[in-house]
């Protein structure tokens, strides 16, 4: 879990900036984005964001730090509603993490991959709640659910996309 970061006030420098940096790197992905670009939406000088996130790289762990931590947070709601483990328990908790990433409006953030090299929080979690023999998958489910986030990123609507992630949580194996 990241370190607490106070919340900002609404409409100081570092809500703008957090904000900025929101809409840019979930319009155009942390390599794209620039300081410059989150600086001016935010109606600041990039002073202002090196001040306050060291650089680009530090703006975007914090944002996505707390919408992973989101993200996490409803995942193991659901799957504590069904039982705290299993197939069901997995699919539940990707599902609503799905939404939640769709409702905030956070797809590219948490679908690329993370610039910083951060293990993957959502796949730990998901290891988690899979049964030993299958906790490899961890990392291939998180994929799945990565995948489907950029889909709608680039355009393809929710429902669509949840829709194949949800057809691929269902495949079984033959064995």
């Amino acid at each position: 879990m990241p370190d607490f970061v106070s919340i900002p006030i609404p409409g100081s420098t570092r809500a703008r900036l957090l904000d900025a940096g929101i809409a840019r790197f979930q319009e155009l992905g942390y390599e794209r984005a620039s300081v410059v670009q989150i600086a001016n939406d935010a109606g600041v000088t990039t002073g202002s964001l090196y001040h306050h996130f060291g650089n680009k790289l530090g703006l975007y762990v914090v944002i996505r730090d707390e919408f992973e931590t989101r993200m996490t947070e409803r995942m193991e709601g659901a799957a504590a509603a069904l039982g705290g483990a299993g197939r069901r328990a997995v699919q539940a908790g990707l599902e609503v993490a799905f939404d939640a990433a769709v409702r905030f409006g956070v797809t590219r953030i948490l679908a690329e991959p993370r610039p910083d090299q951060t293990p993957d929080t959502i796949a730990a979690l998901l290891r988690e709640l899979l049964p030993r023999s299958a906790r490899p998958a961890g990392a291939m489910l998180s994929a799945a659910w990565r995948a489907a986030l950029l889909a709608v990123a680039d355009g393809v609507s929710p429902s669509e996309a949840k829709a194949g992630m949800s057809w691929v949580l269902n495949t079984r194996s033959a064995a």
